[in-house]
């Protein structure tokens, strides 16, 4: 189906049946309940798109074979559908069901002349509309959609719709990864990165030390004092967000403080190199993900005072929903080897600030402050129980409704989702770009980073009307980064010379 867009036509999405529930009909299939995660989701409405660049023409049969004989078997939600009869209590659960591979598969109809003209736009436009397109919940809630054109920057574009439900951006992830092989070398399985130093949790504690060494077992007896400070007071700012405590209005936020989630995205993404990153990191001796924090908030600041004119605001005050993988990270490969299916995740609400300052490093050091405080606190085991509990005990309708007004009183969402440290070939098909992101949240801007290779993609999911000019705040990240990457290099050689 082609819709016309002026003198252009772009692919459109196939009309979808509309959701309807499917009743138990056999006991021969395996059937698991829902998590509370998962059944958030569910109410909600998020779904995850992945995009994938692929390095060579779609070889159809190639790929189809890869799905049956890689994907499906290590990924059984994939072979699930939802279910909801009296033996459960009205609660839903997982029930396996026979797969027809050819079902998930779309190849959507392409003007030509506009694939060669503008073929990123072409990608873009279809993926809004696929925004706007239900999900047939009479099968497993995956789709793999191929567009079979060449783009600056891939032979021809896989785009993977998951309903949020099934799992969450890391579960998928070590999907691809098992399921694939390294490009350089494919008779081995793509490497994840290195474990980083800490193997616990985001609040590592410290072992207590012997009760000879005075001053040490003093400074371990404050440390846990800072933490049920923090933890306290994260916890009344939780609170304060359900009732009443709102971010400022920006051009961030959704026009006219709307919670309607559905609304039509538009997803833009761009590769920054990884080196970049790390040499900024090195500098200031952080991390990548406080880095990242950093970046966000310089390239959101530029954004702002270029297009608001405002040349009196020194500095306002908002605040990220941030994403949290709660699996240990202590041995990433031994997820690639068994995946785990479902979702692992909580959540922090995080400080970030839009100001202007001469040295561009400055918003690095305030998300090294704010995070490191953030590893101070239980914030995240707090709000991981507490939707558990809401979702177990009260009701699934309730925990939506508060994680709404999570997500609409603060201004973005925020994540970073570890990948391959080298390229991968999927299904047969070399990858040469990866790109995640999340549509059906209430909030008008959601930035996603996504580690693969030696590159970093961001991947900016925004309200399309809301934003226009989304390429251009996609250049502020990247301007953003260059900008560090200099200052970063100066610190350095200054380091050196001493």
């Amino acid at each position: 189906m082609n819709a016309g867009t002026g003198s252009r036509s772009v692919p459109t999405p196939p009309n979808l049946p509309l959701s309807v529930r499917v009743s138990a009909e056999t006991e021969e299939w395996s059937e698991e309940p829902m998590s509370p995660t998962g059944r958030l989701m569910e109410d909600v409405g998020i779904h995850i798109v992945a995009i994938l660049g692929l390095g060579k023409p779609l070889d159809l049969p190639v790929f189809r074979a890869g799905i049956e004989t890689d994907l499906l078997p290590r990924y059984p939600r994939f072979s699930c559908i939802q279910v909801m009869n009296d033996s459960t209590g009205g609660k839903p659960r997982w029930e396996r069901t026979t797969v027809n591979v050819d079902d998930h598969i779309i190849i959507p109809r392409v003007d030509p002349t506009a694939a060669a003209s503008n073929p990123e736009k072409v990608v873009e436009d279809y993926m809004a509309a696929l925004t706007m397109v239900p999900m047939d919940r009479r099968r497993p809630l995956w789709e793999f959609h191929f567009l079979d054109f060449p783009t600056s920057k891939a032979a021809s574009t896989m785009v993977l719709r998951i309903h949020h439900s099934i799992g969450d951006g890391m579960s998928f992830m070590t999907l691809f990864v098992a399921s694939s092989r390294s490009t350089a070398d494919p008779s081995r399985q793509a490497a994840m990165p290195p474990p980083p130093k800490r193997t616990g949790a985001i609040y590592q504690r410290r072992p207590r030390p012997p009760l000879s060494s005075g001053k040490a077992l003093l400074g371990w007896f404050l440390s846990y004092l800072a933490l049920a400070w923090h933890t306290l007071v994260d916890s009344v700012l939780l609170v304060a967000t359900i009732l009443f405590l709102s971010d400022p209005r920006t051009m961030f936020m959704r026009a006219g403080g709307s919670r309607k989630a559905h609304c039509r995205k538009r997803f833009v993404h761009r590769s920054l190199r990884l080196d970049d990153v790390k040499l900024i990191k090195t500098a200031m001796n952080c991390t990548i993900n406080d880095v990242l924090v950093g970046v966000t908030s310089a390239a959101l600041s530029r954004y702002y005072f270029r297009n608001s004119g405002d040349i009196k605001t020194k500095k306002i005050s908002l605040r990220s929903f941030l994403l949290v993988n709660t699996r240990p990270v202590s041995n990433r490969q031994a997820y690639v080897t068994k995946v785990e299916t479902g979702n692992r995740f909580s959540s922090l609400i995080c400080p970030f600030h839009i100001g202007v300052h001469d040295d561009l490093l400055e918003h690095v050091r305030k998300a090294k402050r704010v995070m490191d405080r953030k590893k101070s606190s239980l914030e995240v085991k707090i709000i991981q129980v507490f939707g558990d509990f809401v979702v177990k005990y009260l009701s699934v309708k309730i925990g939506a409704c508060i994680l709404r007004l999570f997500l609409t009183r603060t201004t973005i969402m925020l994540s970073n989702v570890l990948g391959p440290a080298e390229l991968i070939t999927l299904c047969g098909h070399p990858v040469v770009f990866m790109a995640g992101s999340i549509y059906g949240q209430p909030q008008a801007l959601t930035v996603h980073y996504e580690n693969y290779g030696n590159t970093i993609e961001i991947t900016l999911a925004v309200d399309d009307a809301q934003f226009p000019d989304c390429h251009q705040l996609l250049d502020d990240f990247a301007e953003a980064i260059r900008l560090m990457k200099d200052k970063a290099s100066l610190h350095t050689s200054n380091v050196d010379l001493v």
